[in-house]
């Protein structure tokens, strides 16, 4: 029984990513079809993100008031409702209206993944598991990449996305069938109880340490998948469509590799999460150097280096999740997890904005050259480092109100050291 409803709950949530990053695919097909330029397309994303940031809260409230089921087969049937529309419209209006009826749909069903996690399992399979459900989720991004890529430039608008409204109501359906609270959920939630404890979780250092981590890992992987980087790598590199759609599977692949690695790292780590974040933050710097500095389009092999440097963000960012749930009472995890799931989409979402307003300003007729997008990418560096900043502020605070002493490099070189001397002796 745990695998299966973790099986329905991941469903659930590749089919989310799938509607999530299907205007990534479809945005230079919504240029033509809504007569828009990047301001305009960057703010249907940015409205279905800014949506899903700002519900995290009241959906992390609600969660840990009615259960993940609700939660999922409610956030299913939104998003399919809300591409079926999209299939259908033709007004700039009615697109963006719809956009935000999905984002609605979309704030619901990650965390409730990931509450179906720590009510099934173990607390030592958690961070795993965790991983497991976001690189589960990375599915979603294949459908849109490969058969919705395929549906939209062979059938047309409306069949593609029809075809993803009805795998929206199939999973809705799955989770109506599949989903129920663990045993390891509190009490309250298996019996609807009534939470508590918002403002604690919203002043607890833990929860802001939580949220800076994952926007730390969040931020990057992003503004490239979900919106800026095919019409970066099309327009800016002279890329073709389907060289740019495996450039974005390639996020998908290094995703399967790092996540298991990160989840165990994490697992068996716990006291040094945060360096893993700080970590691969560097990682990730290093990827944008590697575009940003350049003048001359790069080789398709440097592209690709650079998409698989952003793509080790995202599991990252999960630890982002397991840090406000670690440093919070039970009751209150699905909003503090919240919280914490906010800030690699509240930052995306300032990135995309600003892009989409330099881009405009820049190249007025609407043909950005690559070194228009390399300044009006260079903004998400700011976030970067805010993040960076915020890990460093809220770390320690949050290990003291936990009661954490973390050993030093020397402390524990010099025990390594002396259990060597006592195996000898």
């Amino acid at each position: 029984m745990p695998w299966l409803v973790f099986a329905a709950g991941a469903f659930v949530y590749v089919v989310a990513v799938a509607h999530r990053a299907s205007f990534g695919v479809a945005g230079l097909a919504a240029v033509e079809r809504f007569g828009v330029q990047a301001a305009m397309l960057s703010l249907f994303v940015v409205v279905q993100l800014a949506t899903y940031s700002l519900l995290q809260i009241p959906m992390g409230v609600a969660l840990d008031r009615w259960g993940a089921g609700l939660l999922l087969t409610f956030g299913a049937t939104v998003m399919a409702v809300s591409q079926l529309g999209m299939a259908f419209t033709s007004s700039v209006g009615g697109a963006l209206a719809l956009r935000l009826l999905l984002g609605l749909g979309d704030a619901a069903v990650f965390i409730s993944a990931v509450r179906l996690v720590w009510g099934w399992f173990e607390r030592r399979l958690v961070p795993v598991l965790t991983q497991v459900t976001g690189l589960v989720g990375r599915l979603g991004q294949i459908i849109t990449a490969i058969p919705f890529a395929f549906g939209l430039t062979h059938y047309g608008w409306q069949v593609a996305f029809i075809g993803l409204a009805a795998l929206g109501l199939l999973s809705a359906a799955i989770a109506i069938v599949w989903v129920r609270p663990g045993p390891y959920d509190s009490p309250g939630l298996r019996l609807s109880g009534r939470p508590g404890g918002l403002g604690a979780t919203l002043t607890s250092p833990g929860t802001w340490l939580g949220f800076f981590a994952h926007l730390l890992g969040g931020v990057s992987s992003n503004v490239f998948i979900l919106l800026w980087g095919v019409p970066f790598l099309v327009q800016g590199h002279g890329l073709t469509h389907g060289q740019a759609g495996v450039l974005l599977t390639i996020n998908v692949l290094v995703t399967i590799v790092a996540a298991p690695v990160i989840g165990v790292l994490t697992s068996r780590h716990p006291l040094r999460r945060t360096w893993l974040v700080l970590g691969i933050s560097g990682l990730t710097l290093t990827g944008w150097v590697l575009v940003l500095l350049p003048r001359e389009p790069l080789p398709f092999s440097t592209l690709a280096v650079f998409v698989g440097l952003i793509s080790i963000g995202g599991p990252a960012s999960l630890i982002g999740l397991d840090l406000a749930a670690g440093f919070n009472p039970p009751a209150w995890r699905g909003t503090a997890q919240g919280v914490a799931n906010m800030g690699g989409f509240i930052s995306a979402v300032v990135v995309m904005l600003g892009v989409g307003l330099m881009l405009d300003a820049r190249a007025s007729l609407g043909n950005p050259t690559l070194a228009d997008y390399r300044l009006a990418l260079s903004l998400v560096l700011v976030p970067i480092a805010i993040g960076i900043a915020g890990i460093l502020i809220t770390r320690g605070p949050a290990r003291r109100r936990a009661g954490i002493v973390v050993p030093t490099m020397a402390e524990l070189v010099a025990r390594h050291r002396a259990r060597e001397q006592a195996q000898v002796k």
